[in-house]
């Protein structure tokens, strides 16, 4: 069983930053891509970034060059590093992983409980 755990919310005034890690532990064979989604209370989820398993990233247009994704394959985790908050950042974060769990099995798509992110004066 694969388990995504986040870590590193919480509150922040605009112009600070946080740093979200997110650990998938359990039965692994191989992880493709890993990313960050978040959703606004009213608001869908939305994708954040992403980063495949050669570490080619992609950005939503509002968080480019403000958010950086990171992945360390050897120990299955992935961070967003988040710089020059704003209050529109607010939301839930949720980590996600497409996961193999054993050789010749399907990729499914994994997700954590979610992150709670307030930036706030």
């Amino acid at each position: 069983q694969v388990q995504l755990v986040e870590s590193g919310g919480g509150v922040v005034q605009p112009g600070g930053s946080l740093r979200l890690s997110c650990a998938a532990s359990g039965s692994i064979f191989n992880i493709h891509a890993m990313g960050w989604y978040r959703q606004a209370p009213g608001s869908q989820r939305e994708l954040v970034a992403s980063i495949t398993s050669d570490k080619t990233t992609n950005y939503e247009d509002s968080v480019k060059g403000r958010f950086t994704i990171s992945r360390d394959n050897a120990k299955n985790t992935v961070d967003l590093q988040m710089n020059s908050l704003k209050p529109e950042d607010t939301a839930v974060y949720y980590c996600t992983a497409a996961i193999q769990a054993r050789r010749f099995t399907p990729l499914y798509d994994y997700w954590g409980q979610g992150t709670q992110v307030t930036v706030s004066s």
